[in-house]
């Protein structure tokens, strides 16, 4: 991914022993997407758009704290690849949230799109539709 196709808001690596940057994951904040690239040799890459997310949690468990490091799990609604995206192990995990859920909130408001927007139509994993209830 060349530098000049993008304006990138963040990035960083997903931090690995030390909360040094020694991996091939490697993250990337635009403002409509936010998109992973792992590896070395064999590239691949995951993007989301923003305004799908529809829910955000900072987790920090204690080996990351140590070395100020935290996870980021965005769940997003009607993408089929990744419904549950994890941000892992990023220094400023809190400032890296709070930018993220201003991208969100703009590109929601670009598309005039709110969450209660995204719910209807099929199911969710383990939602359960009212017509698909029988007793009997």
């Amino acid at each position: 991914m060349k530098k000049d196709l993008f304006d990138y808001i963040w990035t960083d690596k997903k931090r690995t022993l030390f909360g040094l940057p020694l991996s091939f994951t490697r993250y990337f904040l635009t403002e409509t997407k936010f998109i992973t690239r792992k590896g070395f040799l064999s590239v691949e890459e995951d993007e989301l758009e923003l305004y799908k997310v529809t829910d955000k949690k900072l987790v920090m468990p204690f080996g990351q704290r140590i070395f100020g490091c935290a996870t980021i799990v965005l769940h997003v609604r009607n993408d089929v690849d990744t419904p549950v995206k994890e941000i892992k192990s990023i220094k400023n995990a809190r400032k890296v949230l709070e930018m993220i859920d201003k991208q969100i909130d703009m590109n929601r408001d670009k598309y005039n799109i709110r969450g209660r927007d995204m719910y209807g139509g099929e199911p969710h994993h383990g939602e359960m539709e009212f017509n698909d209830y029988d007793p009997m």
